[in-house]
């Protein structure tokens, strides 16, 4: 039955993994993985600054329009290509001995589960998950986000921003919100 060689193939799986992992303890297993969902924050920063808003800028245009539409637009390949970056480290802790790839690709795929409903989900409004709900701390992330989108600057930083003094205080001063073109729901 489809059932039993399922429950099989996923027993054979579990043991696969276990004997992968045998070389990492689960302390270091641990350590790893809440390294790995720390150390994205400043490395999100830095890709956020100097490939977004490099030589990736193209794609991550779409991401400032004040206009925009419903659907894909081309800054969400990114969130791809850094997945497929992290597959491919997870085929590398499975199958090379580079198992600790396996704890490290686990913080940066929750560090993702954590990021995609901050940002497309509460400060963007793109999924509709959470209406018009506010929430205090998400409400200060999005408050430093729409600082990014007003001046196109720092802070690059989504879950921990570290927002100039100068940029706060100028965005103090204005009424202008870059969001509020955005807001369409792709979900729901």
């Amino acid at each position: 039955r489809l059932h039993d060689r399922l429950l099989a193939e996923s027993r054979r799986l579990i043991a696969a993994c276990a004997s992968s992992l045998s070389g990492v303890s689960p302390t270091m297993f641990a350590l790893i993985l809440i390294g790995g969902f720390v150390l994205m924050e400043p490395l999100t920063a830095a890709a956020h600054r100097w490939v977004m808003h490099g030589i990736g800028e193209w794609f991550h245009r779409s991401h400032h329009r004040a206009v925009r539409t419903p659907g894909w637009e081309r800054n969400d390949w990114f969130p791809v290509a850094f997945a497929s970056i992290v597959m491919f480290g997870f085929w590398l802790g499975f199958n090379t001995s580079l198992t600790a790839l396996i704890p490290l690709g686990i913080g940066i795929t929750l560090y993702g589960i954590a990021y995609a409903p901050v940002h497309a989900g509460y400060i963007h409004r793109r999924l509709g998950a959470f209406g018009n709900r506010r929430i205090a701390t998400l409400d200060r992330l999005a408050d430093a986000h729409r600082i990014h989108h007003l001046y196109n600057a720092a802070p690059y930083g989504m879950l921990v921003p570290v927002v100039p003094s100068e940029l706060r205080a100028r965005a103090a001063t204005t009424d202008r919100d870059p969001f509020a073109a955005s807001t369409t729901s792709v979900v729901g």
